[in-house]
């Protein structure tokens, strides 16, 4: 007798055991790009090295970092950390604390004595860096490890650039500085101070370099013409900030005036309070338009700055200046009103920006110098081949971020340049907005503020102001970042699944779909987290 005709099929041909014949969409895991890594200015792997942090792998995280930023326990202190102003997290409670676990990596490398690892081979070329700021120290950090041989040639008579000479102690400590540069020199890079390049042609002949990388800070003080008495003492900010480094320290009297709104001025006005000054800062417009950075403003008018704001300086004579109020027209643009003010002044600190010293580029040929800075192409080099330009020297944003970046980036083209070849950065993938994100699925977790420093020692020493996190804040921190867009084996797709279609792999290898069983009901996307997966058109 035959068996019935259900029994007689093949059990793996049926209907029943394919279910994912029914799809018109599929799942995809995917891997988007957190938008801290899509705004670090040096080109972070901001989600990666936390990854490591917050499993308590310090030095891991600190490995991770440093393969984009040589310098974490700097930028821990001084960077403005766009980063946190784009994470995800600040539409749950509030961003995550890169910039503070940064630091606290930072300072951990510095206290277990962390060293980079030294390239196996060496490539036999030669790179003059000139200038030891921080764009110049991240390219010849990342020209080392490429196997280069680099000689660092800096004017000062100490490393740091704009780090040691336009920001003060109380936001730097110099020890600090000292500690991530002698790390990039035990890497096999030559430092060489007191060493002016007047010729980039001539010292590349003299010490013959295959490609040079410039990166000259802006040192040279913008100067306006204010009217003054041939008695009125007036000097610019970056030379009393430079003077803060030697032994003899600006004599600049009692009441002192600072002119501008920068972050400079701020820094100048709550160095000269330290010193026993009082000091004023005068500038045109309001608080909302000055281009220091608000946090910045709040901890100087905490320590006792005061602010003239809509003024400017009409007339400087010895021991006071005339100020004329302003105010704002319909357009919001500030407009004299013919209203006078006489301030007490023994000095005037006119902290009105700053320019870069371009004279090591006389005669030479292909150069493009326009508002006064040297012009690159995307790949940073100059128009004269083999000569690259960043941080100061290039247009762009002048933080200390910006030039690591510029740094990097220049050594990565010059590295393919010296091997006759073009770099190609890879695709970025797409952004993991927070549309992506299922953020209900994380609980609150307040962030942590960094302790500062109490008012009376701020206003009478140099001692850092903005103290660091310890290690159980700091791992607290990390653990509040929520992966965006990146999968972190929650297992949230594995336990929705209504038809056990997803895979596991193992810890550390993720998931895959058995696409005969998945149905492309969508799930999985609906109640992944982290934005990790994406449903898109099955193909014919």
């Amino acid at each position: 007798m035959d068996k019935p005709f259900a029994i007689t099929l093949d059990p793996g041909s049926s209907l029943a055991n394919h279910t994912g014949s029914w799809r018109t969409f599929r799942p995809e895991y995917l891997d988007r790009l957190p938008p801290c890594n899509a705004t670090c200015p040096a080109g972070e792997n901001i989600q990666g090295w936390l990854f490591h942090a917050e499993s308590g792998d310090y030095e891991a995280a600190w490995r991770s970092l440093t393969e984009n930023n040589p310098l974490p326990a700097i930028m821990g202190r001084v960077c403005y950390h766009p980063c946190e102003g784009a994470c995800n997290r600040q539409h749950v409670d509030s961003s995550v604390g890169i910039n503070s676990i940064e630091r606290f990596l930072g300072d951990e490398a510095i206290k277990r004595n962390w060293q980079f690892m030294k390239p196996a081979t060496q490539s036999g070329k030669k790179v003059l860096v000139v200038g030891a700021g921080p764009s110049g120290l991240a390219a010849a950090y990342h020209l080392a490890r490429l196997g280069h041989a680099v000689e660092i040639q800096e004017a000062g008579p100490y490393a740091g650039g704009m780090m040691r000479f336009g920001i003060p102690k109380y936001r730097l400590p110099r020890e600090v500085i000292e500690a991530e540069v002698q790390r990039i020199v035990n890497l096999g890079v030559t430092l060489k101070l007191d060493a002016k390049v007047s010729s980039i042609e001539e010292s590349m002949q003299a010490g013959k370099f295959d490609a040079a990388f410039l990166a000259v800070g802006a040192h040279i003080g913008k100067r306006a013409y204010i009217p003054a008495g041939t008695a009125a003492k007036m000097v610019d900010a970056i030379s009393v900030l430079r003077s803060m480094e030697g032994e003899d320290k600006p004599m600049l009297g009692r009441r002192v005036v600072v002119y501008g709104g920068g972050n400079t001025a701020i820094d100048v006005a709550r160095t000269v309070k330290r010193m026993g000054a009082e000091p004023i800062i005068v500038y045109r417009r309001t608080r909302d338009k000055a281009p220091a950075h608000d946090f910045e403003i709040e901890e100087a008018l905490q320590e006792g700055v005061m602010v003239k704001w809509l003024s400017t300086i009409k007339q400087a004579e010895e021991g006071e200046i005339t100020i004329e109020k302003m105010a704002l027209d319909d357009k919001g643009f500030p407009q004299p009103t013919g209203e006078f003010e006489t301030l007490a002044a023994d000095s005037v600190v006119l902290a009105l920006g700053q320019d870069v010293d371009l004279g090591l580029l006389e005669g030479v040929p292909g150069l493009e110098v326009k508002n006064g800075t040297v012009q690159v192409g995307p790949n940073m080099m100059t128009g004269h081949p083999g000569i690259f330009a960043g941080g100061d020297m290039v247009p762009s944003e002048r933080t200390v971020t910006v030039a690591v970046g510029h740094g990097k980036k220049a050594a990565r083209h010059i590295d393919a340049w010296l091997k006759g070849t073009t770099y190609a950065p890879p695709p970025k993938h797409e952004l993991a907005g927070i549309e992506k994100l299922n953020t209900w699925y994380y609980s609150e977790a307040p962030h942590v503020v960094r302790p500062m420093l109490d008012i009376l020692r701020r206003q009478s020493s140099f001692d850092e102001v903005v103290q660091g996190l310890d290690e159980s804040n700091a791992l607290f921190e990390a653990r509040r970042c929520l992966s965006c867009g990146n999968c972190f084996e929650c297992d949230n797709c594995y336990g929705v699944c209504p038809d056990n279609a997803v895979i596991k792999l193992g810890p550390g290898k993720r998931f895959k779909f058995n696409f005969d069983y998945c149905k492309g009901c969508g799930v999985c996307v609906a109640e992944c987290p982290c934005g990790a997966i994406k449903m898109v058109a099955e193909e014919n």
